[in-house]
């Protein structure tokens, strides 16, 4: 899976060609111009500093009073702005966040998979990606686990206003959004159009490229990480790490199928649904899923046993985005992540592994959706970050070394 750029305004959309927290559309600016005849008072003129000429917001205070004093505005208006409002937030979460039938929240399928014949050039490798992205995440984590920081250089977008992923000058040190590193585009789109053919379709993070062949190799998460863990051991700095053991491949895979729909994706179909059907039997299988994983965790350090594995990884970028975003924005609300004791637990567990925590921007994170992902958030107003989020707490001893030698029971 990958992530989107998301963003949208009071604009005309015309029929999309790009992408959503991944498609980007051409959009035409809807152009108005009010003018209110009332003396000495137009909403056209801002200068503050003249007391004849009240800023907008001083004016259309002046104006309700005016007309309906200190009650609230009439019902009329009021049910004509929710009319309008929900069809144009419908129109938006429709190309954001494509449903099916029932208002259920449908994931695009990656158009990009890796291929099965072995890369011709592993050195000419780039990887792009988005810190608010958990599918992005991902393939970081992976990455500093494997010690492949040389070998796969990153380059790292923000989303941006005009709902497309770009690149910007360096705004911090460590891992944040920077410039094209390997092409120096300015936006990620630019960089996908770059392939041989061009193309037309979603510019998704993470992305990862071909530098010496000009293409796009993938850009589906799970395939790049599977890639990172075995693929690249002759350029890795810890080869010796399998996050996909042979004899573990199956329970990955099973828990995969447990933890993706209900978790990963679950907390999307939740954020996104159209309908309260959709919701409500998204968020049932997201927090039945979430006492499932809470009992297991009681008994097994990791979801297969003692060994971290690559569903780990996909697991915890989810839950280190629980808390911050998920349980406020996407109205996951029935619990918070510290209120599961082991889940929590185990999230520190991961996020105190070396290197694991450089990957985690929590300022980029909660920008990414409170500040761009206006169909939910239409104020744009960050809140303050949970303190069972913050590095001190993350950092508190898990006590979960004492699991290593529990039996893990089968996913059911």
């Amino acid at each position: 899976m990958r992530c989107y750029a998301y963003s949208f305004y009071p604009y005309l959309l015309t029929p999309p060609s790009t992408v959503v927290y991944g498609a980007s559309y051409h959009r035409r600016p809807i152009k108005r111009h009010v003018t209110i005849l009332c003396p000495k008072m137009s909403l056209n003129n801002n200068n503050n500093n003249n007391p004849s000429n009240p800023n907008p917001s001083s004016m259309l205070t002046s104006l309700t009073k005016l007309l309906w004093g200190q009650s609230l505005p009439p019902g009329l208006l009021v049910s004509t702005a929710r009319a309008t409002w929900n069809a144009t937030w419908r129109l938006m979460m429709s190309q954001l966040a494509p449903s099916d039938p029932s208002g259920g929240y449908a994931r695009p399928a990656s158009k990009f998979r890796l291929p099965q014949k072995n890369i011709s050039s592993p050195t000419g490798l780039h990887l792009y990606v988005g810190l608010p992205c958990p599918w992005a995440h991902r393939t970081l984590i992976v990455r500093a686990l494997k010690g492949l920081e040389d070998a796969v250089p990153v380059s790292v977008a923000s989303p941006g206003q005009d709902g497309s992923w770009e690149f910007k000058q360096a705004n911090g040190p460590g891992l944040s959004p920077g410039l094209d590193k390997a092409n120096r585009c300015r936006t990620l789109r630019g960089v996908y159009g770059m392939r041989k053919g061009g193309y037309d379709g979603r510019a998704t993070v993470p992305m990862l490229w071909d530098k010496d062949s000009k293409e796009v190799l993938c850009n589906e998460s799970y395939d790049i990480i599977e890639f990172f863990s075995s693929g690249l051991n002759g350029l890795a700095r810890n080869p010796g790490l399998d996050l996909s053991p042979p004899e573990l491949k199956g329970k990955i895979e099973e828990w995969y199928r447990v933890i993706y729909p209900n978790v990963n994706n679950g907390v999307y179909r939740c954020g996104f649904a159209q309908t309260q059907e959709a919701y409500d039997r998204a968020v049932n299988e997201l927090f039945g899923t979430l006492d499932k994983l809470e009992d297991h965790l009681s008994i097994s350090r990791y979801l297969c046993g003692d060994k971290l594995t690559l569903v780990d990884i996909c697991l915890f970028t989810t839950l280190i985005r629980f808390d911050v975003a998920y349980n406020v924005l996407f109205k996951c609300t029935k619990k918070k992540l510290c209120e599961y004791p082991n889940l929590h637990a185990y999230m520190r567990d991961i996020y105190q592994m070396p290197k694991v925590a450089e990957t985690c921007n929590f300022s980029e994170i909660m920008d990414g959706y409170y500040k761009i992902l206006f169909p939910l958030n239409p104020g744009s107003i960050r809140p303050i970050m949970p303190t069972t989020s913050e590095h001190e707490i993350l950092c508190r001893p898990h006590g979960r070394e004492s699991l290593s030698a529990a039996i893990p029971v089968s996913v059911k």
